[in-house]
């Protein structure tokens, strides 16, 4: 005999309690029937009972259906942000990444800044393609403590270099991941960035605790070039293997099957330059490009293997199409480059990147050319990657480097770096007043980028502002969030905020008229200025230095002895201060320096760009001869 049905409740509150206690109790059918009975009532079943329908559905594993409920219950609650964002959830769940994003942006206008939300909305716009609206969402996700959301966000703004978001994003992923040493050296890199400082000496505590401990293994987790921007012992910068495009690469076996394949060498030495800064407002021509001119036809036949951005070929002057045959390679693998480069017959093949941004080092573990140089780019040796020679001098390659490298040291008679000596503006003259500069004060100036400002380095400099009273620094540094970390570091150290003044960003003709506003360069170590100290010597401004323990903290050394200027490399940190505070208070030596560099600038080994060529000429003959002669190649000074 069957028990006797309860009549059926009349108020949907009392269909909504009876499906709250069965939600509770675990008992959807229930909740299901209850949601049935509602829907004969006038006015249907309330947002609130669809709710406990849609927990009902997913329970029973079906998300379609709770979406359904939840933006049911969306609807009848005019909209219902709440509501909205379930259904959001589960119509992901379900699979169905449309009506996610789709319902996702209708409760992005209540709500604009759930994470939840956000997350789905980014995904939907990186499928889409639709790069604005992605640029305009991604950075919110770093307010999320979510580790999927948190991960998304660093896929996506962890290469823009300059988006100040990174900064918390890497500090939240590093609470959740504190045993991550690839975690660890990013957090670092972008504290760097911004001047985090404080951050910074953090991390650096963290990277000491793990070599006291023997754990230099950890060095894996960084990349070749962050690790110079702190780290002078070459030891330890072999260590620094973070490099999907290497990682795996056999430089050995690769080196013994390019030298075991047959070369045709012909008339002319042909060679080949594998870059992507081949544009005249790049840096790097901005040094090379002279030499790349002047090199004899009658002997040398160039090609350019181009792998350069479309917007910077866009912005060059005409000065290309001077330097070479061009081969653009951008659209091919590694593989495909190196066959190209081995199809046109080159003879040497000079990579000038290296560990650098967007390099094409890695087609060079493939044989590409008999013989295979690395120049300019990157300041070191190249791990992990298959290079007969590297291009420095006696300065950056001393023979107490050579157990560090795997590559032979071919070293220029001057300094390794060219400076173009035609087509670079000459200084004009700069008003202090216009630039913000007090009239009657000592500048000390540096135009490093902030990522080279260590805090050490920066120690000098504040003792060095002590040292001298009333100068003032002025400092290339553009974010606002690097300038104010840079200015309260100071500030900590005693030095007023108005002696730091921060130079604002212009055009490189105009950035090379307003250095001679300065007294006095003041350099970064480890990661000396490279092409920023050869701006401010062909400018005229006397740079300070010390000696070095790397190649990137000796290239002041080695231009400044080009220059004639060997008495600016002082020998330690001491001598570096004292040297700074001796030059502020005389004026007449400080002149001597300035009227040396301006007048001698044509006459000067550093900017002679015709001998600079005559010479990497020699040197290129030189490895050929003993190339085509069957020896190895060897330790070589010009």
């Amino acid at each position: 005999m069957h028990a006797l049905k309860q009549p059926l409740p009349a108020e949907p509150s009392a269909f909504q309690e009876r499906a709250m206690a069965a939600w509770q109790a675990g008992d959807s059918e229930t909740v299901f029937a209850s949601v049935n009975e509602a829907m004969a009532l006038p006015g249907g079943a309330p947002p609130a009972l669809l709710e406990l329908l849609g927990h009902a559905f997913l329970k029973s594993d079906l998300p379609a259906e709770a979406a359904e409920a939840y933006a049911t219950a969306a609807q009848m609650d005019g909209g219902g942000f709440p509501y909205l964002k379930r259904a959001s959830a589960a119509w992901a769940m379900a699979g169905n990444e449309q009506q996610a994003f789709l319902t996702a942006l209708q409760a992005q206008k209540l709500v604009a800044d759930d994470p939840d939300i956000v997350f789905t909305l980014v995904k939907g716009f990186q499928l889409r393609g639709e790069s604005e609206l992605l640029d305009h969402f991604k950075n919110r996700l770093t307010s999320s403590s979510n580790p999927e959301h948190l991960l998304l966000a660093a896929n996506l703004i962890s290469a823009e270099t300059r988006n100040p978001a990174n900064l918390p994003l890497f500090k939240k992923l590093l609470a959740q991941h504190p045993d991550d040493h690839y975690t660890q050296f990013k957090l670092m890199a972008v504290a760097r960035e911004f001047c985090d400082y404080e951050t910074v000496l953090g991390q650096e505590a963290w990277l000491e605790g793990e070599l006291a401990a023997g754990r230099e293994w950890v060095f894996e987790g960084q990349t070749q070039f962050a690790n110079l921007l702190h780290c002078g012992d070459e030891r330890l910068n072999r260590l620094a293997t973070n490099n999907v495009c290497i990682k795996g690469d056999p430089v050995p076996a690769a080196r013994q099957i390019r030298r075991a394949m047959r070369h045709t060498w012909g008339g002319k030495i042909r060679i080949g330059y594998l870059s992507n800064d081949f544009g005249s407002t790049h840096a790097t021509m901005r040094l090379a490009r002279r030499v790349l001119e002047l090199h004899d036809t009658s002997r040398f036949d160039v090609t350019l293997y181009c792998h350069s951005d479309d917007n910077l070929i866009a912005r060059d002057d005409g000065g290309r199409a001077h330097w070479g045959r061009i081969v653009r390679v951008a659209d091919l693998g590694a593989v495909e480059t190196a066959e190209r480069i081995r199809d046109d017959g080159i003879d040497i093949l000079v990579d000038l990147k290296g560990h650098t941004g967007n390099s094409r080092r890695h087609a060079l573990n493939h044989p590409a050319a008999p013989i295979h140089i690395g120049w300019l780019g990157f300041p070191g040796s190249t791990t992990g990657v298959d290079l007969d020679y590297v291009i420095g001098d006696r300065f950056v390659l001393p023979d107490s480097a050579m157990p560090h490298y795997h590559e032979k040291f071919l070293r220029m008679p001057g300094s390794y770096q060219p400076n173009d000596d035609t087509h670079r503006a000459l200084p004009g003259k700069a008003s202090r007043a216009e630039l913000g500069l007090p009239e009657d004060a000592f500048v000390f100036g540096s135009f490093n980028s902030n990522r080279k400002i260590t805090p050490q380095t920066l120690d000098l400099w504040a003792e060095i502002l002590s040292r001298v009273p009333g100068s003032v620094l002025w400092a290339m540094i553009y974010h606002q969030t690097s300038q104010a970390n840079f200015g309260n570091y100071l500030a900590r150290k005693g030095i007023a905020a108005e002696r730091v003044i921060f130079a604002d960003a212009v055009g490189y003709d105009a950035h090379v008229t307003r250095i001679t506003a300065a007294d006095l360069g003041l350099d970064t170590f480890p990661y000396n200025g490279h092409t920023t100290t050869s701006d401010m010597l062909w400018a005229g401004l006397p740079v300070l230095t010390k000696r070095g323990t790397n190649f990137a903290s000796r290239v002041s050394e080695s231009l400044l002895n080009a220059a004639g200027l060997p008495e600016l490399v002082a020998a330690d940190d001491r001598a570096f201060v004292e040297t700074a505070a001796e030059l502020a208070s005389n004026p007449g030596q400080l002149l001597r320096h300035r009227q040396h560099l301006c007048n001698q600038r044509n006459r000067l080994a550093l900017f002679d760009s015709r001998k600079f060529c005559h010479d990497l000429e020699r040197a290129y003959e030189i490895v050929i001869a003993r190339a085509r002669s069957g020896l190895e190649p060897d330790h070589i000074d010009i």
